[in-house]
Formats: structure tokens, sequence, C-alpha cells
């Protein structure tokens, strides 16, 4: 009896490595969704403890909770006292493909990160890997905008017409879709391509074509490429971009894990008991 429960022991050990496992694999996913892809400031700055820096503050806060029920929310906003120069637009775009929890998370990382980047600048943008917030005293929603922000290519690849054929493909599918958020994958590669939504779909639509486009003839012999202008992007990956599991998944998986735990150790308390009594009656 003794043994069994040793044995039961062992068990409950190895539920519980596979839980704090489970748990870091968690915590490197929310790190690879907030990882730094670019970020700038405007040139004009605004004075603290101004009727602007509360309208920014309110910008801000209102993004970030705003995050945590949807994957796209634009505000403009005017406190009372505002004047025409006081008014503070803003927007965040979370990738499609992204649960409302680790939205949130990684808005709110975005904010924290442009308070460091921006402050006191009346305007501010950051992107990065899971989501995109912008700031400006400048209407710029449902503007759209070609201009390229940041692009970058992996290693070019000499006299590897696969490679080349491969990615074309991946990219040519992702411009023909006709969504904000688009996947495409032809064996290792993976692309992904999103827009802002203050945009039409047609505007979308020309935004990416452009992004593909420089994709393709800059980046098109690389294993990887990123290519991101103002109001959308498209990127190509061998090392892949999308979650593969949303939050209700995440919650799932972790209930029924200690779930078992709750159970090993029930059963182990039941046996102890049962053995102390079999001791006393021997």
């Amino acid at each position: 009896m003794k043994l069994y429960i040793k044995k039961l022991s062992l068990h409950v050990l190895l539920v519980y490595n596979m839980i704090i496992i489970f748990l870091i694999f968690t915590h490197q996913s929310n790190a690879s969704i907030q990882s730094f892809v670019y970020g700038g400031c405007s040139q004009q700055k605004y004075n603290p403890s101004t009727i602007y820096e509360s309208n920014v503050n309110s910008v801000l806060t209102s993004l970030v909770n705003s995050a945590g029920y949807a994957n796209y929310n634009s505000f403009k906003i005017s406190m009372p006292g505002s004047g025409p120069n006081d008014i503070v637009y803003g927007l965040f775009q979370c990738r499609g493909d992204l649960g409302s929890s680790d939205c949130r998370k990684c808005v709110a990382a975005a904010v924290s990160q442009l308070g460091t980047l921006c402050p006191v600048s009346c305007g501010g943008a950051l992107q990065l890997d899971g989501c995109f917030v912008k700031y400006d005293n400048v209407s710029f929603l449902g503007v759209e905008d070609k201009g390229v922000v940041m692009h970058k290519c992996g290693p070019y690849v000499m006299d590897d017409s696969s490679m080349l054929t491969r990615n074309d493909g991946v990219l040519t599918y992702l411009s023909g879709m006709g969504q904000y958020f688009r996947v495409a994958g032809s064996g290792k590669i993976q692309g992904v391509a999103q827009c802002t939504q203050d945009m039409s779909t047609s505007e979308c639509d020309d935004c990416l074509s452009e992004a593909i486009k420089r994709l393709k003839s800059e980046c098109g012999s690389s294993p990887w490429g990123d290519m991101f202008l103002s109001k959308c992007y498209a990127r190509f990956s061998e090392r892949g971009f999308t979650s593969k599991s949303g939050d209700e998944d995440v919650e799932k998986t972790l209930a029924i894990t200690i779930g078992l735990i709750a159970g090993v150790a029930v059963l182990i308390v039941f046996l102890s008991v049962l053995s102390k009594l079999c001791e006393r009656k021997g």
C-alpha cells in the first residue's frame, strides 16, 4: 500500500511539472506577441499638466480598456474645455487571431512602451508583434496611407527557385483574400497580412497590394521578410506568426490539468487514510 501511494505521489509530481511547463509556455507566447517591431514619435511636443496631456492619457486608457473585448477600436477624445488643438485621435489594432486577453495585454504593453518612447510627444505609434497602437493631434482615422514605415528581409538565398516560387505563391494568395486579417501557408512558409480597420475593405486591398508587391520585390528570395506600411503590413517566414490556440483553449487546458491534480491529490489522501486504518487493524 505504501509503495502504491509513493507511485501515485510520483504521478502528482509529473502532472505538477506539466502545469509548470504549460505556464512557462504561455508566458513565452505572451512575450513573443509583445516583441517590439518599430516605434516612432512626432516632433511636436506638448506641455505637461495641460488639457492636451489629459486627452492623451484618456485616449491611451480607452485603448487599453477597449482591447479587453475587441481586436480593434478608435477614439476621438475632447475633454471639457478642450480647444481644436487639444483633440487627440487614437486607435489600436490587434492581430486577428488573438483572443481578448492577449489583445489587452499586448495593447497595455504597447501603451506602456509608448510612454517611455514618446514622452510629451503630441503623437506616437508603436507596433508590437501582436498589436499596433497610434495616437496623434492630427486626424488619421479613415485616411489611406501607403507610406513605408519599416521593412526587413532575411539573408538572400542564391539559386533557390523553389523558395522563390513558394514565397511568391504565399504572398499572391494573401493579396487576393479580401479580408482585414489574412493568413496563408505553403510547406514551412507562413504568411500573414493585416490592415487597420479604420479603412474600407477596398482601401485595405489597395494597401496590402502595395505592401505585398514591395515584399515580393525586395524579399522574394529570402527565408523571411517584413513590409510595414502606415496602415497595413505583410510578412512571411519559416518561423510562423499566428497563435496556435486562443484564450478559451488555454483556460480549458489549465482547468483540466488543475482538475487532474486535484483528483489525484484526493485519491492520495483517501489511500493514506485507508492505509493507516489497515495498519491499526493489523
